[in-house]
């Protein structure tokens, strides 16, 4: 799936293959991936973004709000807070946010007061997405700031990464849950005799 609001983006290349673009969303898009395979080994959500200035990147980030107790430490807001320290400045004009999982109405909002010019997002969020699954914050006229929108990079793996971590939890659910069953089934047998 690939959804595309590009503003002010130019058009695409007749051979998408050799579009240069295209692979250097994926090598970023990589780059944010690593950055979500961090928040996975520390039992958060996996997700990851990177915030980049021309071809460098300037910060990365994870998804860690149980850890932090924090509901607002989203890879996004991680990732912009870190970007904004190393430019000195709570504007980003110019940069691009590439991120695993298409950021929520919190980090849209985050993303255009940083006036970050582009975000490229994975996996699409059927459930919190503002960039067109559930709302488009971006194609909203009224604002004042306008951010191109390019959905579904390595959507495939990035969303296979939530998954992955998602049916891992419930299997180690399940586990201590039967574990938990007999435990107690053994307590009884043992209280009874």
């Amino acid at each position: 799936m690939s959804l595309v609001t590009t503003p002010a983006a130019a058009p695409p290349s007749p051979d998408a293959d050799a579009d240069p673009a295209s692979a250097r969303d994926c090598r970023f898009m990589a780059l944010a991936q690593q950055a979500a395979d961090e928040a996975r080994r520390a039992g958060e959500v996996p997700v990851g973004a990177v915030v980049v200035l021309g071809d460098e990147v300037i910060a990365t980030g994870f998804n860690h709000p149980i850890r932090g107790h924090d509901p607002s430490a989203h890879a996004e807001m991680a990732a912009l807070r870190a970007a904004s320290q190393a430019l000195e400045n709570y504007r980003l004009p110019g940069c691009e946010l590439y991120v695993t999982l298409e950021p929520c109405l919190m980090c849209a909002g985050a993303i255009m007061h940083a006036r970050i010019a582009r975000v490229v997002f994975g996996a699409a969020d059927p459930k919190t997405g503002a960039c067109g699954s559930v709302v488009d914050m971006f194609a909203n006229a009224q604002l004042n700031h306008h951010t191109a929108v390019t959905g579904g990079v390595l959507a495939d793996e990035c969303g296979h990464a939530l998954k992955n971590f998602f049916a891992e939890r419930r299997r180690l659910a399940r586990e201590e849950r039967a574990a938990r069953q007999a435990r107690e089934a053994h307590a009884f047998l043992t209280k009874t005799n």
